[in-house]
């Protein structure tokens, strides 16, 4: 099997990498940097790639971060769309197959439980924007060249050395400052890394689009107790909801005042007090099936 991986530095990619190369495939990565075996800028990519491939993975993209400036919102376009465009045009033999790396932020909720692939995409942010165009540009391209495209719309990632929420999260634990908000009870979707790598192969052959959970959805005060008890730190505190609100209004008075991004803001406590999940009952009627994120801890946590 030859395949062609971009984003093979990336949280995920790196776990795509490995799986790919321990199931005896010829990899080549493509990115920016010079530990690629093609290095070529998506956004900017005019060079045809002569190899034939029978698997392409598109794990690049820009993450999901909120954006300061018009220019860092105008990146998530030129990354995650024109990127994904390029790549497409630039494969001068289509491949069999092809797998992109998507995101729940398609659907554009912030709250809701059991969403499966058949919601609407309503994300107006530019990431999830991104993401919806990129997915679009990938479909009518798949139907028009008869390849078997399949789209992986990922929730939190979970996995060593992670980025992001879930790094702040591990860390504030670890040195004693983090706190859960009321009774952290709200349950939140996520999925090992090392699983969605695994899955590729078998799902390539199918097609489709699927969302891809662990299938139990743990609270945030089930993750923090696990990561808590790995560490044998303290006891979690937990500071009441009433008096976070309060605080974050007062967040969201400096954000509109001074333009600057608060550590606390209504949008962030929302975010983290309100269930969100997805159903992954179609990736498992196509054999999907993954472990649970709290009972292998080993996997994710050092």
């Amino acid at each position: 099997m030859k395949v062609l991986l971009t984003g093979s530095s990336g949280f995920l990619g790196v776990s795509l990498l490995e799986a790919f190369n321990g199931l005896g495939y010829s990899v080549d990565t493509l990115g920016r940097s010079n530990e690629n075996d093609i290095i070529a800028d998506l956004a900017n990519m005019t060079t045809k790639l002569e190899t034939p491939y029978d698997l392409v993975v598109h794990a690049a993209g820009k993450a999901h971060v909120i954006p300061k400036t018009p220019e860092e919102e105008t990146l998530f376009y030129e990354v995650n769309v024109k990127g994904t465009k390029n790549l497409l045009e630039n494969l001068k033999v289509v491949p069999k197959f092809f797998v992109f790396i998507s995101s729940v932020a398609v659907y554009g909720l912030d709250h809701g439980t059991d969403i499966d692939e058949n919601h609407p995409l309503q994300a107006q942010d530019p990431y999830g924007e991104s993401k919806i165009m990129a997915e679009n540009i990938i479909k009518k391209w798949a139907e028009s060249n008869n390849v078997k495209a399949s789209l992986l719309r990922l929730p939190l990632l979970i996995g060593k050395n992670p980025k992001g929420n879930l790094k702040t999260m591990i860390n504030g634990i670890e040195k004693g400052y983090y706190f859960n908000i009321g009774k952290a009870n709200v349950k939140k979707s996520m999925v090992l890394v090392d699983d969605v790598a695994d899955f590729i192969p078998t799902i390539m052959t199918h097609g489709g689009t699927y969302n891809l959970t662990d299938g139990y959805d743990p609270t945030f005060k089930e993750l923090s107790d696990t990561i808590s008890n790995h560490f044998s730190t303290r006891r979690i505190i937990s500071i009441n909801y009433q008096f976070i609100k309060l605080v974050a209004l007062v967040g969201d008075l400096i954000e509109k005042t001074t333009q600057k991004r608060m550590p606390i803001n209504s949008m962030k406590v929302d975010k983290i007090t309100k269930p969100l999940t997805f159903n992954d009952e179609k990736a498992r009627a196509m054999g999907w099936n993954p472990r649970k994120v709290l009972k292998n801890k080993n996997l994710w946590l050092n």
